[in-house]
């Protein structure tokens, strides 16, 4: 028997999940019903979890381990059979993982393929989801639908991921001080290796962090800046604190778990980060943001949330690694951000 609730497969990186959003709340809408979302990584679960629209999750640790010596995987094909076919958009690229699908009794009737609606020239992710959301499987026997205009990211915050933010805040000494955010590190930053490699467009030397931040507590005295990131991106963050000597300018990255970081980025009143998946969060949270790109493309990858965030995007001239982005222009960038009204 079919299963009407909808089901979407993405086991992208967070700032993927993050741009999912807008898609699952269309498909929950279109159906009525919470969207079951097959997908990995450690963030998906804390990320996605009692977001609207978001139904069961079901979660492998790879998609590209073999089957026969992936347990995770058994667990996933047993629970797809068990929950039955139904509507299904498959968007992950190059058919990866897809035979678990077919192995979980999905057949290609029930399936849109995101690859068969490559990405236009210049066209933003969340506009080519809204062309993904327009198409129906073959089995529901209906044509696509209109395509709707895209809308922003949205996240939402619980209510004990603020309380346990204001707990954590105030075991700092920093409950009821206005807060600016910093997010310096990213996954190509912190592979094994120099930070500093050909590979690494992301790279934004430390002293331009650490002028930067200099530059942020000068114009706002008052405020203190929290460099953020994950337990991997600790080092990178003492290594521009230790470029400042500033008591009100502290290193969390080993203290962040995803509903505190969601609630810090709901509260904090403006951002700084490079192209990665807490920039993209921050948006859909509303958080006015300098973002620094490197040689991906703004009008691709942008972060899109709430209408009226205000989001500057800054790349080097020509496009390539972001060491060629002078410190100036993100100075000038953040100087005239209207940052979110002090709570």
């Amino acid at each position: 028997m079919a299963n009407a609730r909808p089901l979407l497969m993405r086991c992208g990186a967070f700032g993927d999940m993050v741009l999912l959003t807008p898609l699952i709340r269309t498909l929950s809408a279109r159906f009525d019903s919470p969207v079951d979302i097959v997908s990995s990584g450690g963030w998906t679960r804390p990320l996605l979890a009692g977001q609207p629209g978001v139904g069961e999750l079901y979660l492998v640790k790879s998609r590209r381990r073999p089957y026969l010596i992936s347990p995770d995987q058994w667990e996933l094909v047993r629970r797809l059979r068990q929950r039955g076919a139904g509507p299904t958009w498959f968007l992950d690229p190059d058919g990866i993982g897809r035979s678990l699908l077919r192995r979980g009794g999905i057949d290609a009737d029930w399936i849109v393929e995101a690859d068969d609606l490559p990405r236009l020239p210049g066209e933003h992710y969340l506009e080519r989801f809204a062309r993904i959301a327009a198409q129906m499987p073959r089995a529901l026997g209906s044509a696509p639908l209109p395509v709707g205009a895209p809308s922003g990211t949205v996240l939402e915050v619980s209510a004990a991921a603020r309380a346990d933010l204001e707990a954590w805040l105030a075991t700092r000494g920093l409950g009821g001080r206005p807060l600016l955010l910093v997010q310096a590190g990213n996954k190509r930053t912190m592979r094994r290796g120099a930070r500093r490699r050909a590979s690494n467009t992301k790279y934004w030397p430390e002293q331009n962090w650490a002028a930067l931040v200099a530059a942020m507590r000068q114009q706002y005295p008052s405020h203190a800046v929290l460099l953020l990131g994950v337990p991997s991106e600790q080092a990178l963050n003492e290594d521009i604190r230790a470029r400042l000597i500033d008591p009100l300018v502290e290193n969390v990255a080993l203290e962040l778990p995803m509903g505190r970081l969601l609630a810090l980025l709901e509260r904090a009143r403006g951002l700084v980060s490079v192209d990665t998946g807490p920039a993209h969060a921050a948006a859909a949270l509303g958080l006015p943001e300098v973002v620094l790109f490197g040689a991906a493309d703004p009008a691709l990858y942008r972060p899109r949330g709430a209408p009226g965030a205000p989001v500057v995007c800054l790349c080097p001239d020509p496009p390539g690694s972001l060491e060629g982005l002078p410190a100036s222009a993100a100075l000038a960038a953040f100087a005239t951000l209207p940052l979110r009204p002090a709570s």
